[in-house]
């Protein structure tokens, strides 16, 4: 499935899109509210079951979290309304302290927010479907017929310090671009936007291919793939094989049998 990257350049690339079609009424709170609720959102609940199970307590509750959480619908039943009293309050915050425009001048409201909210989910699971595998490769095949896995997935720092940081500033561009009582017009905010999302998804590309072609073994380049040990007969790739979906994570889930 799809990491933060991916995710977080289609929401607010479609984002962007739809603030040029609409003239500016889907404005750049619109897009950061809809862009937020894909990148982080259902993922809490994945993130709730990881930090449970790395500390090693709680981890019945990490797992119930995961499991009505990380839902295209629960999400929305049970965080949509505590999410768009939130979402509404930090929309006046934004016009308030001159941080984001909403182009109209007038805060979202809370039903706005729901919306937003919802399109976020659902559009988080719409990108994950789209590039799941589910089984149906050599890669995922082979590690199913090694049996087992020894140890925990490793966490690559130098992915999660990477990706992060192209997230961030993909996030801080976009705020900063589109910030209240500026003189540049709505088009030139727009092709600006525009820029910044082509710039970070090429550096985002130009990281997963050094990772892809330039090391020696090639490394997880979003630092969230669950990479496997395989050990068992059936084994026949070399230690340094096999062991990643570039781009892409694997859920222990995913791979039950």
């Amino acid at each position: 499935m799809p990491g933060p990257g991916p995710h977080t350049m289609y929401t607010i690339g479609s984002g962007v899109g739809l603030m040029s079609l609409s003239q500016g009424r889907f404005s750049p709170q619109h897009c950061i509210i809809y862009a937020t609720n894909a990148f982080l959102g259902p993922d809490l609940g994945s993130f709730s079951e990881w930090l449970t199970s790395t500390i090693g307590f709680g981890h019945n509750l990490g797992s119930l979290i995961m499991d009505t959480i990380h839902h295209p619908f629960y999400y929305i039943l049970i965080l949509g309304f505590p999410l768009s009293f939130f979402y509404s309050w930090i929309s006046r915050i934004f016009l308030q302290k001159g941080i984001l425009d909403s182009i109209s001048g007038v805060p979202l409201n809370r039903l706005q927010c729901l919306l937003l909210v919802s399109a976020g989910s659902i559009s988080h699971f719409f990108l994950d479907h789209l590039l799941e595998e589910n089984g149906h490769s050599s890669m995922y095949t082979w590690i199913l017929s090694t049996g087992w896995w020894k140890g925990r997935a490793p966490v690559n720092m130098d992915s999660i310090v990477v990706v992060g940081s192209l997230c961030t500033c993909l996030f801080g561009g976009f705020i900063y671009i589109n910030r209240v009582k500026q003189s540049k017009s709505f088009r030139t905010q727009w092709v600006r936007s525009v820029k910044l999302i082509l710039v970070i998804a090429s550096l985002y590309c130009v990281w997963c291919a050094s990772q892809l072609y330039l090391r020696n073994p090639p490394q997880p380049a979003v630092g969230e793939e669950h990479y496997t040990y395989p050990v068992g007969k059936h084994n026949t790739h070399s230690a340094g094989e096999g062991r990643h979906l570039l781009g892409f994570r694997i859920h222990v889930a995913d791979l039950a049998v």
